[in-house]
Formats: structure tokens, sequence, C-alpha cells
């Protein structure tokens, strides 16, 4: 198809714009990567710049020090990540396919339930003694995965309005009609035909699983278990306490301590495998978005 000139010139700025946008989305992780290999005195001096006028590596070999923790760290936050998501999008999707289902018996009162759970919640000290001493989660690996995202209100409703506008009943029925219960039909129909909205409610629950600390803070006290957010977590906390206590860190140079740099490799660390995943499922995930936002 031939363009004409005014189509042309709309498709050139249209592209210039999504550079710049794309441009203004990097731009704060080139800074953030940039101030985590600067010098901490160049940094403090001359502040934060793309390109610093003396590179330091000290910030890393900081985290190097603390290696072991760190990949038994990240390991824990990939098995977390990994098991709360698929969990979440069984337990959602599930739940959804029931609630898309003209025939429910009581689908009304099912869906309120579902909605009302977004609304309130039993608070914070009733959540605590449910789980620690009802389902006895504390310190254990599931204090890290059954608490807040186990299944979200959210996911269900953008996964069932998903499939009551994306797949036609005429496939239930057809599928039917060849002997297939629900089960066949939630594996071999709509999981596949679900995969753009599973996505993009996929990479909601880990990116929340992720980025968790508060569910470690609150249940579990084992540091073995501690996800990634955590240890990074209390390791700002440390360098927080030296440098407002250097007079007690008495074998520590903190005038040489690369704090700040610190912070920025501790936040260039937790952030860096999600940049690395996301553009992988950018296309199911605003086709997801789009067709299960939809009010059905």
């Amino acid at each position: 198809m031939v363009l004409s000139k005014r189509q042309k010139a709309a498709n050139v700025v249209i592209h210039i714009l999504l550079i710049l946008l794309t441009v203004i989305m990097v731009a704060p992780f080139v800074l953030l990567f940039m101030a985590s290999v600067t010098d901490e005195m160049t940094l403090l001096q001359d502040g934060y710049a793309f390109w610093p006028g003396k590179f330091s590596l000290e910030a890393y070999r900081y985290m190097i020090n603390s290696g072991q923790a760190i990949v038994r760290a990240y390991g824990m936050t990939f098995a977390i990540t990994i098991v709360g998501t698929v969990l979440n999008l069984l337990l959602s999707s599930m739940l959804a396919y029931g609630l898309s289902l003209n025939g429910l018996p009581g689908k009304k009162i099912f869906a309120f339930y579902v909605f009302f759970t977004m609304l309130f919640n039993g608070g914070l000290v009733p959540t605590y003694l449910m789980y620690t001493t009802v389902f006895q989660i504390k310190n254990t690996f599931f204090g890290l995965i059954v608490p807040q995202f186990m299944m979200s209100a959210m996911n269900v409703i953008m996964i069932r309005t998903f499939f009551q506008n994306s797949i036609p009943t005429e496939l239930y029925e057809a599928c039917q009609i060849d002997g297939g219960g629900h089960l066949v039909i939630f594996k071999n129909v709509v999981l596949p035909l679900g995969k753009p909205i599973l996505v993009s409610m996929g990479l909601f629950s880990a990116l929340a699983y992720w980025n968790d600390w508060t569910n470690a803070l609150y249940y579990v006290s084992d540091k073995k278990l501690w996800g990634i957010q955590s240890l990074l977590n209390e390791m700002i906390s440390n360098i927080q306490y030296l440098s407002q206590n250097s007079n007690v860190a008495t074998n520590v140079d903190m005038s040489s301590f690369p704090s700040t740099a610190v912070r920025m490799a501790i936040a260039f660390i937790g952030v860096l495998p999600v940049l690395i995943v996301f553009p992988f499922l950018q296309k199911y995930f605003a086709k997801g978005i789009a067709v299960g936002a939809v009010k059905g």
C-alpha cells in the first residue's frame, strides 16, 4: 500500500514521539546503573550523571562479599515467584472459568463475594493470627507464598471478563458434545485461548511476588528463607546504620564506604530480572489487558 505524504509525515511524527517516550522510560534505569558504578566522592560532589567523572566498582565488590547470601536469596525469590505465580494463575483461572459460565448456580453470589474481598479485609492482626495459628505457615516456604498473593480478586475478574468476551460458548458446547467435561474444556479450550490474559495476569502476580518483602517481615524470621528484596532491604538498613553511627563502626572506614553507590547497585540488581523478562511478554500483555478490561 502506497502512503500519501501526509501519512508518511504522520508516521515520522509518531515514530519520533515513541522514540522520545522510550528514551524517557529507559533513562532512569541507565542513570541508576551509572550511579552504581560511580566513585562515592564523585557521586557526592557532582551528583548523578549519565557519564560519571570517575568510575568505581566498590559498590559491586561490597555486593560480591555477600555473594553466597545473594545467590541463595535470588534462588529463593525465583522459587517463590515461579511457584506462587503458577498457583495464583491456576486458582484464579479455575474460579474465573466457573464465573464465566452462564448456567452456574449462584453465579451472582460468588461474583459478589470475589468483588467484596477487593473492598474489605480482616485486617493485619487477624490475618497474622489466622496464618500463624491455624495454617501454621510461620517460618515456612508457604509463608512467602500464601498471604496476600495466593489468589487475587482483580485477576479473577479480569480473567473472567476475557473468557466471556473472547471465547465463544459454542466451543464449550462442541467439546461437551464430544464427551468432554469441564476439566477437558478448561484444559483444551480455555487455557490455550486464554493465553494473553493469563500471561498478563501472571506478569502482575510475578511482579508482586518478586517485589514482596512484607511477607518475610511478618511471617519469616529465618534468613535462609529470605528472598532478594528482604536481603537487600536489610543491607540498606545496615548501610544506613553504619552511616549514621560511624563512631560505633570502629573497623569500617565510612569516609570511603560507597553507601550511596551501594544503594543504587542494590536497586539495579533488584529490577534487572524484570527488565530482562518483560520484553518477551509484552505482546501478550498488551492484548490481554486490552481485551480483559472490556466490560462483559
